[in-house]
């Protein structure tokens, strides 16, 4: 009895890992301390409509949206799915954003970037 249900665990787990990406929703992110860790460099402009991205920073994991400018902040590197870096300059800078106070303003105004947060 105990073999028979072994395959079906580990079968469950297998698949539970494969379908997870799928399943998960939450655009998590952490901010680096050096840019050579970072997997995008971000500036942060004023100005909305000098954004490629408008992002709404939540407190809830569970609230983000994957790869909407939704964004949850982790201070776990191996948590997140994006590692960012914040630069003071925006020729640095591989992704423009705006914090928007807004959820439903949130998303992507120039589709040519989206792939960086992918």
């Amino acid at each position: 009895m105990v073999m028979q249900r072994k395959p079906l665990i580990i079968a469950m787990l297998f698949l539970g890992g494969l379908l997870m990406p799928l399943i998960s929703k939450a655009q998590v992110v952490c901010s680096t301390e050096y840019k050579g860790d970072a997997d995008v460099k971000v500036y942060v402009t004023e100005y909305k409509g000098a954004a490629a991205l408008v992002v709404y920073k939540t407190e809830y994991q569970g609230d983000a949206e994957d790869n909407k400018g939704i964004w949850y902040f982790t201070e776990y590197k191996g948590a997140a799915k994006k590692k960012i870096y914040f630069t003071d300059y925006k020729g640095d800078a591989d992704l423009v954003v705006y914090f928007t106070e807004y959820k439903g303003a949130a998303g992507w105004q120039n589709k040519k970037k989206e792939r960086l947060m992918d």
